[in-house]
């Protein structure tokens, strides 16, 4: 019953995404030693992009660790850990611009963006209920537990794959901003594409993972149903 042929696909996935993980570091570290041909900081970058684009009472904050850098929604801020923060390289302008992206998106209202924060509080209950839920069905074999716990899944691995467009449309703004503003030379935007392109991986192979786990349970509950 715990192993299924799907798990082979699943396992395929998980190294796809530890393999995009040691990409992102990789490539991070390889471009942070090209200095931007700007000479401005991921910092300074964001607060130019933010003010252009008329989000001028968005914040840059300082953040620990490294590659913690995201966007908050709620408290409309965009945080930067310390590499990129005080950054000049091609990787800290690559990775402060792409989280303005999202600030940008907020701003504009646009469509997966939304649609992906409306669903966090339902996914945040259905995603915490759901693994016991699946448990529960699998081991009393009460398939109507099972049915019930992929439904719960299936809005995890919704909010998964919308936040695909949400991921890669944020770093397709990057660089159209920075083009833009003249922040990187057509040369640059190779290392642009590597360190962004590696991070979006991530959310690929994990929405991979969701699918492929989604289909493993759908498929063991149509045939306990049909053994019944």
């Amino acid at each position: 019953m715990f192993f299924h042929p799907m798990d082979f696909l699943i396992f395929i996935a998980f190294g796809i995404s530890l393999w995009a993980q040691f990409r992102v570091s990789g490539n991070f570290n390889e471009w942070s030693k090209v200095p931007a041909s700007s000479g401005l900081t991921g910092a300074e970058v964001a607060r130019m992009i933010l003010d252009r684009n008329g989000l001028h009472h968005v914040p840059v904050e300082l953040v620990p660790g490294k590659l913690t850098d995201h966007y908050d929604p709620i408290s409309r801020t965009v945080r930067l850990s310390e590499p990129v923060y005080y950054g000049r390289s091609i990787a800290s302008i690559s990775v402060a611009a792409h989280e303005v992206g999202h600030a940008v998106q907020h701003k504009q209202s646009y469509g997966a963006l939304v649609l992906r924060h409306r669903m966090f509080p339902i996914v945040n209950f259905t995603s915490g209920v759901a693994p016991f839920l699946l448990f529960a069905g699998f081991i009393f074999k009460q398939f109507s537990l099972l049915g019930l716990g992929i439904i719960f899944f299936s809005f995890a691995v919704a909010f998964q794959l919308i936040t695909l467009p949400v991921e890669f449309n944020a770093s397709s703004r990057a660089k159209k901003f920075m083009l833009a503003e003249g922040l990187i030379h057509s040369g640059e935007e190779r290392g642009v594409n590597k360190v962004l392109g590696a991070a979006a991986l991530t959310y690929v192979a994990a929405a991979l993972i969701s699918v492929f786990e989604l289909l493993k349970f759908v498929l063991i509950f149509v045939q306990g149903s049909e053994e019944e």
